[in-house]
């Protein structure tokens, strides 16, 4: 990649198969960090979307009973063994 000047900023432009590969598209924010401690490489990373995560979340959703009814009290409640 070729590291170009770009107003007062410098700018490196994505192969084409690393935009594909992150699903990248124009206005994208995209995360880069330094991968190694002497700053010989860089990890690129497009960051997830708080849609996506909670997408991502919904799969562990617990379905309860429609009659199921949280009682706090109960499960605050402190077992014979907490009482020391």
């Amino acid at each position: 990649m070729l590291v170009s000047k770009w107003g007062n900023s410098l700018a490196i432009r994505l192969p084409k198969e690393i935009v594909d590969q992150l699903g990248l598209k124009e206005g994208d924010d995209i995360k880069v960090t330094m991968k190694a401690e002497d700053g010989s490489s860089m990890l690129v990373e497009k960051p997830r979307k708080k849609h996506e995560l909670l997408e991502g979340l919904r799969k562990y959703r617990i379905q309860f009973p429609d009659d199921y009814k949280f009682d706090r009290e109960e499960a605050n409640a402190r077992g014979k063994w907490d009482d020391k």
